[in-house]
Formats: structure tokens, sequence, C-alpha cells
């Protein structure tokens, strides 16, 4: 009996802990974001032709797997603004990759970073994650940031808003940040 004491302070201690984890998985269920803006992401694949206007380029060509350019890679520097028009002045680039990963539909996965350098905001947003693309709205996980988005995360909605062919689209984002730090 002499441990008794010991056991059950470590039993309480499991109790309690769990019950704030608990209390905690709760609390971010329901959280408001920190911080939230739209953005608009133009991208112009190079077609053979057009450099100067080009904004991202194929790495890898399709395989021969599937019908829905499996295996293909693209990587990109691309103009984001706050509004669809894509000569309004950029607030930021887009910088990353895609590439389409499923032989049976178009899917991609995409990592990038927002970088911003403007009067409004300095730093960077990175996003990854998978894209299906033939959902109306997708959400990416925003897993960081540097400068006036110090590790900040939280989840990017896309929204395909505008396509011609594969030479251009457009994604509006939804940035919702839930941890912010000043």
């Amino acid at each position: 009996m002499r441990n008794f004491p010991e056991k059950l302070c470590f039993i309480l201690f499991l109790l309690i802990t769990s019950q704030l984890v608990v209390a905690h998985k709760r609390s971010l269920k329901h959280k408001e974001p920190c911080q939230r803006f739209v953005l608009y992401y133009h991208d112009i694949l190079f077609d053979g032709k057009d450099v100067a206007n080009s904004t991202s380029a194929r790495i890898t060509n399709a395989t021969k797997l599937g019908d829905y350019i499996f295996g293909m890679m693209i990587v990109f520097d691309d103009p984001v603004t706050l509004d669809k028009n894509l000569l309004s002045p950029p607030v930021g680039r887009a910088q990353g990759f895609y590439f389409y990963d499923k032989k049976t539909d178009y899917n991609a996965w995409m990592s990038l970073t927002l970088v911003f350098n403007s009067t409004e905001h300095r730093g960077t947003l990175n996003i990854m994650g998978a894209d299906f693309m033939n959902e109306e709205t997708r959400d990416l996980p925003i897993v960081g940031g540097t400068g006036d988005f110090f590790m900040s995360r939280g989840i990017a909605t896309f929204h395909t808003d505008a396509t011609e062919g594969i030479k251009y689209f457009r994604l509006k984002m939804d940035i919702k940040l839930y941890e912010c730090y000043d």
C-alpha cells in the first residue's frame, strides 16, 4: 500500500491530461481564422512559343500509363493578384511545382510557396497537398510561413476560377490562417 498515493497521483495526472487534450481538440474545431484573405493565382503554361508571357513549364512528359497525363510535372513562378485580372499589379508570386499523380482521373499533388514582397505583406506561406481537380473546391494545408506569416498554419481553399485548355488557368485561393504570431 506504500505505492498507493503515487499510483493515485499518476492516474489523476493521466485523466487530467487526457481531458486537456480533448478540450484542446474541441476548441480547434470551431476556431475562427486569425487572418483571412482571397488571392488569385494565374498560371500560363509554356507552349514552346510564348517565352515572354509563360509562367510555368513542363519538366517531364506524361507517361503512357492511363489517359490522364499521369507523371507530367510542371514548375511555376506565377503571379498572384488581389482580383481576377491577370494584368493587375501582383501582390506576390506562387513558386513551386505540381505533378499529375492519378492514372484514372485528373489529380495533382502541389507544393508551392506564396512569396509576398509588397507594402501590405512581406514573407512566405508554404502550401502543399493533393489537388483533386474535379472537385469544385479543394482544401490544401498551409504548413508554415516566414516574415509577416512566421510559423502560420491554416487552410488554402482552391477554386478553379477560369481555364483555357491547358494553356492558362486561374485559381481563387481563400487563405484562412488559424495560427498567427505577431
